[in-house]
């Protein structure tokens, strides 16, 4: 019964959330399962998601296209979620752009979401990640109230 409430609550989450379809997303996470798990998710709620697997192909990606929205993991090799942030928004400042951004991680201690929002993110989403929760953070640092959409 729990699973049909819970699908239920979903498609009314995908309902009251018409206003976040075509935003485009920039995920990037080294871990396959988690990449494909967060982007079905996005996809679910009718946003574009472009994704990337390290530090140095989303830089790419940013400096060429332009993204509502960035999703980092945290722990990554080579260049970690916090450097890629603060690289990333150097890069925008000089482009004179600002694109809200939300850490991704399995870290949960105070002191990492800390130590995110100081590095230049918005939000923070636990893993392994819950559709509800990655939502109600996008919505949240996009300053999206779920009656926006004249529901």
């Amino acid at each position: 019964m729990t699973n049909n409430y819970e699908d239920s609550h979903l498609q009314d989450e995908i309902n009251n959330n018409q206003s976040l379809d075509g935003l485009q997303i920039l995920v990037v996470d080294d871990s396959d399962d988690s990449l494909i798990l967060t982007t079905f998710i996005l996809e679910t709620y009718g946003m574009q998601v472009t994704t990337a697997t390290s530090a140095l192909e989303a830089l790419k990606l940013i400096k060429n296209q332009r993204f509502d929205i960035f999703i980092f993991d945290i722990m990554m090799p080579k260049v970690d979620g916090y450097s890629l942030i603060r690289k990333a928004r150097q890069m925008l400042l000089w482009q004179k752009r600002h694109t809200p951004a939300i850490a991704l991680t399995s870290l949960t201690a105070e002191e990492s979401y800390n130590i995110a929002l100081l590095s230049g993110f918005q939000g923070y989403v636990p893993k392994p990640v819950e559709a509800g929760v990655l939502i109600a953070e996008i919505t949240k640092v996009l300053g999206i109230s779920p009656g926006e959409n004249g529901e």
